[in-house]
């Protein structure tokens, strides 16, 4: 038996065929397209998810059943001591609290604990990362699990909507209001802090939305976590759903130009946020690491 296994899902951006390279374990989320259920970063790619998503498929998300949860770590335990599973946040998915009903019963109780540390996408790909640097220092799981927990909130999240037409489609807009912002060319940026999704402004226009969420990260970084830039404990984080190379690099550049003394780490939007998202969405943040 060898130590403590890092596992999360692929909501963090970090996909099965890169476990090797970090050194952790990911279950890859269910995405069902048209009736067919496919799983992230498996048996469908991210070109093809957004083909099919600009085809007009019907598209919706759904949890890991608890079987595929449970497989994982049955496999992971003839080999571990013990797992840290830390998936995407309670407030926007059931699938942490899933995992915590799951890990109270036998054979998992004291062996499997489940971070519920309010994150997804880059925020949760760096808890991924950090438990597995707290795993390698011999922190045990149950140690990793509070530490995570309680260092949850240093992180922020703003996410600007480039179509409003998925947002149509999972109900969160009435399709006037999406009729109207298309004609207005509205984009919605919405913010993520302590787990759940909430509207935060309304720009014209993309690269106006940029200029918010970047204005709101300053504002954050500047207050909240100016301890954490000081302590040089603060990344910044970039992803996005399909977007032009060029463009995406332009939105990098700026980013990074306004935070010259912060690493920078980037990470797909995936799927499961694409499904609402739509193409050419992007999203900005920053998250303490150790």
């Amino acid at each position: 038996m060898s130590g403590i296994a890092i596992m999360t899902d692929s909501n963090c951006g970090i996909m099965p065929a890169e476990e090797s390279h970090y050194g952790i374990h990911v279950l890859p989320m269910p995405i069902i397209i048209d009736g067919k259920t496919y799983f992230e970063g498996i048996d469908i790619s991210a070109e093809e998810f957004y083909r099919k998503q600009l085809s007009g498929s019907v598209i919706t998300t759904s949890q890991p059943s608890p079987g595929d949860v449970t497989d994982m770590w049955d496999r992971l335990l003839k080999v571990y001591d013990g797992i840290v599973f830390i998936p995407m946040s309670s407030g926007l998915s059931n699938t942490c609290q899933t995992a915590l009903l799951l890990a109270g019963e036998e054979p998992y109780e004291g062996r499997v604990f489940v971070v519920d540390n309010h994150r997804i996408s880059v925020t949760q790909a760096l808890s991924v990362l950090d438990a597995k640097v707290l795993a390698d220092e011999g922190h045990t799981g149950s140690e990793i699990k509070d530490i995570l927990e309680r260092e949850a909130m240093d992180a922020t999240i703003y996410i600007a909507v480039d179509t409003l037409e998925y947002l149509k489609k999972g109900g969160r807009i009435t399709a006037a209001a999406a009729a109207l912002g298309t004609i207005l060319k509205i984009k919605p940026v919405l913010t993520i802090q302590g787990g759940k999704l909430d509207s935060f402004a309304k720009a014209r226009g993309m690269k106006s939305a940029f200029r918010v969420m970047l204005d709101a990260l300053k504002t954050d970084i500047s207050s909240r976590f100016s301890h954490l830039r000081e302590e040089n404990r603060l990344k910044i984080g970039l992803a996005n759903t399909m977007m032009d190379e060029e463009r995406l690099e332009q939105f990098k550049n700026e980013l990074q130009n306004t935070f010259p003394d912060l690493e920078l780490v980037y990470f797909p939007l995936t799927m499961s946020i694409g499904t609402h998202v739509g193409p050419g969405g992007l999203g900005i943040g920053a998250v303490r690491y150790r």
